[in-house]
């Protein structure tokens, strides 16, 4: 590893492709609209469509499905059901195939699939599938809430997750005061500009091609295969980039590739289906809400000693990854302190929902927002700055243990919170925002910063793998194909810049291809933030092969460059074609035994923000952010910084803006921009300043880089807690202290109705249930 992972030394030439603020490989196409999606590749001649009839019961049992009238309308091909599978064809999910490719016999959430209508185009189909009468026998009870979930011990039957380390009790016993509490965080949609879509078609004999939008294509290709009992080899998986997908098309995908893949290959025909927003929306899941319940002990100067957890997700109606996404919440519900004792249960809830999924940060941003939520409640509990707080319980640069036992090495996380609050001015800042509070009473400021610490690596070792094919032409250009998907993230503009660096040749001369299982086999999702590492990893090792090769040409003919070094290699028969494979070392995590190790290294970073906000509507304005970033040495400084702005925006939508609402029966209220609040232009920071730390190279990735996706995501809770350091400045003038509870979603009418005034008084704001039950899902 060290020396595939060797820097650039300091005396290449300028021209060194790596370490460039590179464009976009992409971009221009994307701004142009010439980039093609799933759903821009032209119409095949004789195509059709597929629309999918969904359950609208939330838990119901299947008495009759009649498609009869369906079927009559002129167009209309044929009629798919779970009549058309076996069981085990019909099985479907992402670990515990607990789904169905078609409901059968019995629904538990409305949205899922009880079949699908093909037809001649898109409005026959949809048409017909309006026509599909199923006829229903409710069940219950109907499970919405996760309070519904735990008082009726609605969890799955695996049980809780357990983890504990250190002597909790003894550390309880010598507390000098134990701090109670609870918070959540609630659904957020991932809201990906392409809905998801796919095309199948047939080809020679009994082979299958799709193209979908799936981050997952080798996992489409293994649910395609088992739905139509055919071997792996004649199904063949395409994609070639994604508008988008932060989580949602890593599993979700399989629920629409299966059926199409069934229908071409049943009718022999192509078949398409692109979903639209409202059903997109109504079906696919989205991030977990989370309820956590903590008891912290504390001593007298504020150090945490011991931490007890209880934390509660809303799963949906499937496991999907939901029992993953708990594991890694309880993996980071320190964030970035070190407490020395901790135990900490975490349940997953079955509830009538569709099934929550990935989502960018794979429940981190809700165990690290409890950090800091415990921070500030000890800080004001003890009456203490919690920003000596936060510096007094921070990991330390080497030699502190997790609560995993891992050992923390090449910890930045003291300088980019150092750096942070020098660049930031936040002494300063916090002096002005107390003058501006005192001199207004209806508006009212707040400043706050956060730290983050985010472990890298699924987690699962056979995860953690990729593969890469580079060929080089005669003409000396080289084409590159890999196992990861672009999904505008810029993965494949760094494993150019990573092929260029290796084979010392310009980036223009060198193109980066879709992604097949026809070209890397057994590929793992583009998830975790990993797919620069294990990609680029990949991406070298086959450069390093083929610069091997040469190397006798460039010894014999060092003035003749490349191409003609290529030609000679030709013309000698030596093959210009190399396989890498890359397999991340020494993940072993056992998440029974509390040992081995889950994350292959760290991202850190940290984040201040001010905001203002109008204390009679709640309304409020993000003034500035200041953001340090540990990426180690950047493969592409642009890229990174636009991951960290991007990630940054999106964490703001969820701690700030987004927010589900159901309805008692498991309906989906949510489902379209106009009942979905999303980050706009006019929510940016009126001042957002980023910066890389630098002299932190990371001996453990690809030229020294570091993951960079998800890591920054949490960061935007900063401003969630500068809203409540000004509602607290706005309670404050009613004589109204000590600690409140603030429900992220932060939005308007929750910092109104906080913001306690005579208005207020006269209607205090709901209970937690209340919110829950034909409201915000929590």
């Amino acid at each position: 590893s060290t020396q595939l992972f060797e820097k650039v030394s300091g005396d290449q030439p300028a021209t060194d492709p790596i370490r460039r603020p590179q464009v976009h490989a992409s971009a221009y196409k994307q701004v142009t609209g010439e980039a093609i999606y799933c759903d821009d590749i032209p119409k095949f001649a004789n195509e059709l469509y597929l629309a999918f009839v969904y359950s609208t019961k939330a838990h119901a049992k299947i008495l009759s499905i009649d498609a009869s009238e369906a079927l009559k309308q002129e167009g209309v091909h044929r009629f798919f059901s779970a009549d058309d599978l076996t069981d085990e064809q019909n099985r479907l999910g992402a670990i515990v195939e607990d789904e169905r490719i078609f409901a059968k016999d019995i629904v538990t959430s409305q949205g899922q699939i009880i079949g699908a209508v093909v037809a001649d185009n898109e409005s026959i189909a949809k048409i017909a599938a309006r026509k599909v009468r199923v006829v229903y026998e409710d069940l219950t009870p109907i499970i919405v809430s996760l309070e519904d979930a735990i008082a009726r011990e609605a969890f799955f039957p695996e049980g809780s997750l357990r983890l504990e380390y250190g002597n909790v009790d003894a550390a309880f016993n010598s507390a000098y005061v134990i701090v109670e509490g609870e918070c959540r965080t609630g659904a957020q949609e991932h809201f990906y500009l392409e809905p998801i879509a796919c095309i199948a078609y047939p080809r020679d004999s009994d082979e299958l091609e799709i193209i979908s939008c799936s981050q997952h294509p080798a996992e489409a290709q293994r649910k395609v295969a088992n739905a139509l009992s055919i071997p792996c080899h004649k199904v063949f998986s395409r994609v070639k980039r994604l508008g988008g997908g932060f989580g949602g098309k890593e599993t979700k995908v399989d629920l629409f590739v299966t059926p199409v893949a069934l229908a071409a290959y049943r009718l022999r025909r192509p078949v398409r289906t692109v979903l639209d927003r409202c059903d997109d929306m109504a079906v696919t899941g989205t991030r977990h809400p989370f309820l956590v319940r903590y008891r912290v002990a504390v001593s007298k100067d504020g150090l945490l000693l011991a931490g007890e957890y209880k934390a509660y997700s809303n799963a949906g109606y499937s496991r999907d990854l939901s029992y993953s996404v708990m594991q890694r919440a309880l993996l980071h519900i320190q964030n970035a302190y070190k407490i020395s004792n901790i135990r900490i249960e975490g349940w997953v809830c079955k509830t009538n929902l569709p099934s929550c999924t990935a989502f960018r940060g794979f429940g981190s941003p809700q165990a690290m927002f409890v950090a800091e939520t415990v921070i500030r409640h000890v800080a004001q509990e003890l009456k203490l700055d919690h920003v000596s707080l936060i510096e007094k319980n921070l990991y330390k640069n080497e030699g502190d243990h997790t609560h995993y036992n891992k050992l923390i090495e090449n910890c930045t996380v003291r300088r980019c919170w150092d750096d942070l609050l020098e660049s930031s001015a936040f002494r300063q800042r916090q002096t002005q925002v107390d003058a501006f509070n005192r001199a207004n009473r209806w508006r009212k400021r707040g400043i706050d910063a956060v730290p983050t610490m985010y472990g890298i690596a699924f987690n699962v070792p056979g995860l953690d793998q990729s593969g890469a094919l580079v060929h080089v032409y005669q003409d000396g250009t080289v084409l590159i194909a890999h196992g990861g998907v672009e999904m505008g993230q810029g993965l494949h503009t760094k494993m150019i810049q990573v092929a260029a660096t290796a084979l010392q040749i310009p980036f223009d001369k060198i193109h980066c291809s879709e992604t097949g299982t026809d070209k890397i086999p057994n590929t793992s999702a583009t998830a975790a933030s990993v797919a620069s590492d294990l990609n680029g990893a990949a991406v070298l090792e086959a450069c390093r092969k083929l610069q091997s090769r040469l190397e006798p040409y460039r010894k014999k003919d060092s003035a003749g460059g490349w191409n003609a070094w290529i030609q000679q290699a030709y013309l000698d028969r030596v093959s210009l074609s190399a396989t890498g494979f890359y397999a991340t070392p020494n993940i072993n995590y056992n998440f029974q035994t509390n040992a081995g190790n889950p994350f292959h290294y760290y991202t850190f970073g940290a984040a201040c923000s001010e905001v203002e906000i109008d204390c009679l509507t709640g309304d409020h304005q993000v003034l500035r952010t200041d953001i340090v970033m540990d990426v180690g040495s950047s493969l592409n400084p642009a890229i990174d910084i636009g991951q960290i702005e991007g990630g940054f925006m999106q964490g703001y939508g969820m701690f700030m803006l987004e927010e589900m609402i159901y309805s008692p029966a498991g309906e989906v209220y949510s489902r379209g921009p106009g009942t979905y609040k999303l980050p706009g232009f006019a929510n940016i920071p009126g001042e957002l300043n980023v910066s890389l730390l630098t002299g932190a190279p990371n001996p453990r990735a690809v030229y020294s880089s570091k993951a960079i996706g998800e890591p920054p995501l949490f960061l935007a809770s900063s401003v969630y807690f500068a809203i409540k350091a000004a509602i607290a400045a706005a309670r404050l003038e009613e004589c109204v202290t000590g600690n409140f509870n603030l429900i992220a979603p932060a939005s308007s009418a929750r910092i109104r109705m906080l913001c306690s005034d005579t208005i207020t008084r006269k209607d205090s704001p709901p209970s937690a249930s209340t919110q829950l039950m034909g409201r915000p899902q929590g």
